[in-house]
C-alpha cells in the first residue's frame, strides 16, 4: 500500500489541545496497521504517516480524528503521497 504524510498546523488554543489529547491518542491507537507513525512537531503541529489506497481514503480517516472534529485544535491539514527511497528506516516500512 502507498504511504501518505499528513501534517497538522495547530491553532493557538493549547488548552483545547490538552483537553482533547487523550481522546485523540485513543483514536490514533485504534487505527491498527493504517497508521505507521505520528507525533507532534516543534513547529506547533503534527506529522502523521499512514498507509492507504489513496489520499482521499487517508483524508477521510483523518476527518474522524478528535483533534479535527473538535474544531478548536487543527487549523489546517495536508495529505500528500510519499515514496520512501533512501534512509536507514526505508527497509522497515
Amino acid at each position: 500500500m502507498p504511504f501518505f504524510v499528513v501534517t497538522y498546523a495547530y491553532t493557538p488554543d493549547s488548552a483545547a489541545r490538552d483537553e482533547v489529547r487523550p481522546t485523540h491518542r485513543a483514536w490514533l491507537a485504534s487505527l491498527g496497521d493504517i497508521l505507521v507513525v505520528s507525533g507532534p512537531t516543534d513547529a506547533d503541529g503534527a506529522f502523521l504517516v499512514f498507509e492507504g489506497a489513496d489520499a482521499a481514503e487517508v483524508g477521510a480517516v483523518v476527518d474522524a480524528d478528535p483533534f479535527v472534529t473538535d474544531g478548536r485544535v487543527v487549523g489546517s491539514r495536508t495529505v500528500v503521497g510519499w515514496t520512501p527511497v533512501l534512509g536507514r528506516a526505508k527497509d522497515r516500512l
